[in-house]
């Protein structure tokens, strides 16, 4: 893991992000691009400004160059490589582009409570950057003081499409030396048998050499519910989804069960690509 990349709004919440990255990169020796989007408000013409006057612009930027070198110098970074970065892009694209332009391996993202992603980091911009990145995105909602992902949580349907993000996960879980709970979740509208869903799973996992791990079926009301309740039940340290680029998300988490989820779950996510 050679780069990791947090976006920052200077909000508590993204700060939390960015220790918890602090946490990682000095655990693996990697790189953090902490990155600020400096997305004005769209008013009038001015195709650079928006309706900004070109002071009022360059005011927003030395602010946020301010507070990007106040946090470069705060105690937990001292003795890792950071690089910080000011996009004039909408947020989710400067976040993606960023991502592409500097071959990061991994994006993490604060997030508020349970009433959804806060300030910059709003709503569908948050949910953009999930359900778009072709990386890994790890959402988090308070501080870690000591980060281990040492019980991970894997959700899936384990279908066919699935199998490109689960490489990846036990990539990641390789890491962090993980003990894997592969959870699929039954539910009134898409019931499994505990013998169909053993079987699903058994035949899933044979294609991969995997181990420190173990299946479970788990019955709840709705999946969301499902994820977040199982999670508790073993004393997760993380959630895995994965997500769908085109559709949202794909079988198993259709509909904003992925949105739900990261903005419901008290424990961190990370979400894979299809």
């Amino acid at each position: 893991m050679k780069r990791i990349l947090v976006p920052t709004d200077f909000s508590k919440y993204s700060e939390e992000a960015l220790k918890l990255a602090s946490q990682i990169a000095r655990k693996y020796d990697s790189e953090i691009i902490l990155l600020h989007m400096l997305e004005l408000p769209h008013q009038g013409s001015d195709a650079m400004g928006g309706g900004k006057s070109i002071p009022e612009i360059m005011h927003f930027k030395d602010r946020a160059i301010s507070n990007l070198e106040e946090l470069m110098d705060s105690e937990y970074l001292k003795e890792i490589n950071v690089s910080e970065a000011i996009e004039f892009k909408k947020v989710h694209e400067g976040i993606l582009d960023s991502c592409e332009k500097n071959n990061v391996d991994l994006i993490i993202m604060g997030s508020h409570g349970t009433s959804g992603f806060d300030e910059l980091l709003v709503g569908s911009n948050a949910e953009k950057v999930v359900r778009y990145s072709k990386i890994p995105v790890l959402v988090v909602k308070k501080e870690a003081q000591d980060f281990k992902a040492r019980n991970f949580v894997f959700a899936s349907d384990f279908s066919k499409e699935t199998r490109k993000p689960f490489k990846k996960m036990i990539e990641f879980a390789k890491i962090f030396n993980s003990n894997l709970y592969l959870v699929m979740i039954s539910t009134p509208n898409s019931f499994k048998t505990t013998r169909d869903a053993e079987k699903i799973m058994h035949d899933f996992v044979a294609n991969y050499n995997i181990e420190n791990y173990s299946t479970h079926l788990y019955n709840d009301t709705n999946i969301e519910n499902g994820i977040i309740n199982f999670a508790n039940s073993v004393d997760a340290d993380l959630i895995g989804i994965c997500t769908h680029g085109r559709t949202g998300l794909a079988h198993f988490f259709n509909g904003s069960i992925g949105e739900e989820l990261v903005n419901h779950a008290v424990k961190p996510v990370i979400t894979f690509k299809i």
